[in-house]
């Protein structure tokens, strides 16, 4: 019982980390209609960023995390009107060209990273998070349970954002029609632009938060981006708050299948989960709860 108990407990906090890394995914699917298959990359990069920050110029990652967000966000910002550009281009299909360049962006940056890089594994240090916290015999390691408290305050600010300014209401009309938020007066371009920032930015410091807790390497970009996906389609597409159950969710099926079965087996054991929920929940469990409380 008190195995379970510890793996359940692991679980949340890990899965704090990947609400962090998929609620922009979502927002971002919703706003540009892509997939981005870049994410995992993110991931990656805000890692080696926080890596990078210690060994060259001394700076502890967590006093990193600020500018980590400001200079992603940069990234993404230059980077939104392609993908925008390129998503309502007159191509016979557009969504398939969307996914076409994510999946170009992540080659060029995974291949980048192997060069610089190389293959060797690295984990975030940090001199500010250190030791363990013990509670009726659950033992929370205090990089996790910091990295948890990350997760809330990031997803916190990010949903007032979303839902008690202007720009947010801006962000939330072309979500739902970008149509009808151009004829109101929305720059549909420019919010993409500003959405694919915020998330490129969020995912980079919820990265570096997930390299203190696990070794990295370029090659690990794959497997996060398959997470957020995993996190977004059982949310149902486009839903922020079902992500919120998602995520937590499959924090405790990996810290799950750790305990019980074995950490080789997370990625086959996440995957048939999702297959078997999907068969009985296609439309995610936010959808669902909707049917439920109608």
């Amino acid at each position: 019982m008190e195995g379970l108990a510890q793996a359940l407990v692991t679980g949340i906090l890990i899965g704090g980390l990947y609400v962090a890394i998929s609620v922009g995914f979502s927002l971002a699917f919703g706003v540009l209609d892509v997939v981005d298959l870049a994410v995992g990359m993110w991931v990656v990069l805000g890692a080696y960023a926080g890596v990078k920050a210690h060994d060259w110029f001394g700076v502890d990652p967590f006093i990193f995390l600020p500018v980590t967000f400001v200079v992603f966000g940069l990234f993404g910002w230059l980077l939104g009107p392609l993908i925008y550009r390129v998503r309502t281009s007159r191509y016979a299909l557009p969504a398939l060209m969307g996914l076409a360049f994510t999946f170009g962006v992540a080659t060029l940056i995974r291949g980048g990273m192997l060069t610089v890089f190389g293959y060797t594994p690295r984990t975030v240090q940090t001199d500010i998070v250190s030791g363990s916290w013990s509670l009726f015999g659950i033992v929370m390691p205090a990089i996790r349970v910091v990295g948890f408290l990350f997760a809330v305050i990031a997803v916190a600010a990010f949903l007032f954002f979303l839902y008690f300014t202007r720009t947010g209401l801006a962000v939330r009309a072309v979500a739902q029609n970008k149509e009808s938020a151009g004829l109101m007066g929305v720059d549909v371009k420019r919010i993409s632009s500003l959405v694919y920032a915020i998330y490129t930015g969020l995912t980079a410091m919820a990265g570096m938060l997930m390299g203190a807790v696990y070794s990295m390497t370029p090659e690990l970009g794959l497997r996060y981006t398959l997470f957020a996906f995993f996190v977004v389609v059982l949310a149902g597409l486009g839903s922020v708050l079902g992500v919120l159950v998602a995520g937590l969710f499959l924090g405790i099926l990996q810290a799950l299948t750790t305990t019980y079965v074995g950490a080789d087996y997370t990625l086959m054991t996440v995957f048939v989960v999702l297959f078997v929920i999907l068969l009985v929940l296609p439309q995610g469990v936010s959808k669902f709860a909707k049917a439920v409380r109608t």
